[in-house]
């Protein structure tokens, strides 16, 4: 049995290319599976001001810091944000070190993205990723006050 053949990817696409003009495959390679955006974000009404949390989406596997069903996660999670080049420009809870705001703010991909390290697992290892700090689902909290428990620091 032969495996599925693997996408083209330009060489260092992110570099010379603009987000608008990657390709499918080039866009999803781009994420480095930290799982960052999984997790349940509270947002001030007042002020703005954007605590990071713990919460996984309901989706979310903390091994593998993957969706397990990407294919259908917004049927079935209709707050999941779908990452676009026009909106990755003005969603304010990107994390700093997400590759998609930094290829749209012109800045470097990080040694351990694993475009550049050549290794999947490096985000992981660069503990850059949710994985082992996963504290709850957002199926498990009864109500809002709950999610307090779980916040932390966005440069974790």
């Amino acid at each position: 049995m032969t495996s599925a053949p693997k996408p083209e990817l330009r060489d260092r696409f992110w570099e010379n290319v603009s987000l608008e003009e990657m390709s499918a495959a080039e866009w999803e390679a781009l994420c480095d599976g930290c799982g960052k955006c999984c997790m349940s974000k509270l947002i001030d009404d007042d002020t703005d001001e954007i605590y990071y949390t713990t919460v996984a989406c309901e989706l979310f596997d903390a091994g593998s810091c993957r969706c397990v069903d990407y294919v259908n996660r917004q049927a079935r999670v209709p707050d999941c944000v779908q990452l676009t080049p026009e909106n990755v420009r003005t969603i304010p809870w990107l994390p700093r070190t997400c590759a998609y705001r930094l290829i749209a703010e012109s800045r470097p991909l990080y040694d351990w993205h694993p475009l550049i390290s050549g290794n999947p697992g490096s985000v992981h290892k660069a503990s850059m990723s949710m994985r082992g700090r996963v504290t709850a689902h957002e199926q498990d909290m009864a109500h809002e006050g709950e999610y307090l428990d779980h916040l932390v620091e966005e440069g974790m």
